[in-house]
């Protein structure tokens, strides 16, 4: 036969057991450790109004104890003095260590019980004063503003018990029951003290969350500029490796009589040519069918500053005053020089449109021996910007494209209300020491 089932009852080394859950409330609530009052965060310049708060308080505290004492129920001498100090420094203990001042604010509270016990007098309360609750509850507002849940309840249910004991075990004849407003008091204080301890939380967690975001946005348009940097240069260098493939397959008919080590070294150069080729359209492909649907990543001529007339035109069109000036000998560039060139003017334009409407705005290409300098400046914008449903991420771009080349870019806004963005762009980045283009840029 099988024995009748019994309820399993938690064992008190298990995790579900109460006895633990007990025994670990019972160890903070004798935690004294540091937690001093946190500061405001909106408006800095009053930062430190809660400390301020807390101070006045235990003032009005100290001189409220002394009121109490003497007037209601008649006690003078050093006990009234001992009493409001010991008052006022829980309060003043309670913005560094709340559990400590609320520990030293409730043995206050029993040593004024304890002193005016033989004053009390006919309908007078106890073991609290008038105003003594009043006293007291700041501390469990201190205690909930930044302890967990469970230790206020702890906090608010220790000082109920101990006022309900006391009316119980001591209660003078003829003194007023004060439990129930003590109850409805210190539980207000508890709640409205994890209110305001679970806003903080939650606006410090938004804060997080919002830096969080603002990085990820940061860091996906950054990958986002790069890919289409690829894809676009992807199409330069595909281009000249099919020439070269072309050329190599095309040369030994422009030879008399070629060699045979020739025709073997270029039909080697041909080999690899379509080889790479055919990896650089591999990967290109790839790059492409992330966004199949996309007008910007199907086959077309990348721009140049040829083209930098139409671009001009375009943004005229759009309400802007636009100048250009070029100064040097205008010639071809490299093609990768040649499109970031044309984006980075193109992209400053697009941010005049933006945040600069009513701007007069001056385009600057400057060709020099070594450098192409670049240079895109408006004046103060004659109407409010409209809302802008961009990023905001034009300059790291912008940025990415000019380090690419190991160019520099500084970006920033001029005395006179405008803004300005210039560019220095190497002219051959194949010269670039190590083979590699170094990013440099600057913040104005």
């Amino acid at each position: 036969m099988r024995a009748p089932s019994e309820t399993p009852v938690p064992d008190a080394r298990e995790p579900g057991g109460g006895r633990p859950a007990l025994r670990g409330l019972a160890r903070e609530m004798v935690t004294l450790e540091w937690d001093p009052l946190p500061r405001m965060s909106r408006p800095r310049w009053l930062a430190w109004l809660p400390h301020v708060a807390v101070g006045y308080g235990a003032v009005a505290s100290c001189a409220l104890t002394v009121s109490q004492l003497e007037d209601h129920y008649e006690v003078t001498g050093g006990p009234v003095v001992a009493m409001a100090l010991l008052t006022g420094g829980s309060i003043v203990l309670g913005m560094f260590r709340p559990l400590a001042g609320w520990w030293l604010g409730l043995l206050t509270a029993a040593m004024v019980a304890w002193t005016i016990y033989g004053n009390v007098g006919q309908g007078q309360s106890w073991p609290w004063t008038p105003a003594g609750s009043f006293t007291f509850a700041p501390l469990i507002l201190l205690v909930a503003l930044r302890k967990p849940p469970r230790v206020t309840v702890g906090a608010v249910g220790i000082s109920i018990l101990y006022s309900g004991l006391a009316e119980t075990a001591f209660r003078p004849q003829g003194s007023q029951t004060v439990l129930p407003g003590i109850a409805l008091l210190f539980g207000f204080v508890g709640v409205l003290g994890y209110a305001l301890r679970a806003t903080r939380l939650a606006r410090g967690k938004l804060v997080e969350q919002q830096v969080l975001t603002a990085e990820e946005r940061a860091r996906r348009t950054l990958l986002e500029e790069r890919s289409r940097i690829a894809r676009e240069l992807h199409d330069v260098v595909a281009h000249h490796m099919s020439v070269i493939s072309i050329q190599a397959q095309v040369a030994p008919h422009l030879v008399e009589n070629p060699s045979q080590e020739l025709k073997e070294n270029l039909a080697g150069i041909r080999e690899n040519a379509v080889e790479a080729l055919t990896e650089l359209r591999r990967v290109l492909g790839v790059l492409r069918s992330e966004q199949p649907d996309d007008p910007a990543a199907l086959q077309h001529p990348q721009p140049t500053l040829a083209e930098l007339d139409g671009l001009v035109d375009n943004v005229r069109g759009a309400g802007l005053h636009v100048t250009t000036e070029i100064a040097g000998v205008r010639r071809p560039l490299t093609p990768g020089v040649e499109l970031t060139a044309y984006r980075i003017v193109q992209e400053a334009l697009s941010n005049c449109l933006r945040h600069a409407p009513g701007s007069r705005v001056e385009v600057g290409i400057a060709y020099g021996p070594r450098d192409l300098h670049l240079c895109v400046a408006n004046t103060a914008p004659t109407r409010p910007a409209p809302p802008s449903p961009g990023a905001g991420h034009g300059l790291l771009g912008m940025r990415e494209r000019a380090g690419m080349l190991g160019g520099e870019l500084a970006a920033g806004p001029l005395p006179s209300g405008g803004y300005e963005v210039t560019a220095v762009l190497p002219m051959d980045p194949q010269d670039l020491p190590g083979g590699s283009a170094s990013e440099t840029t600057r913040d104005s």
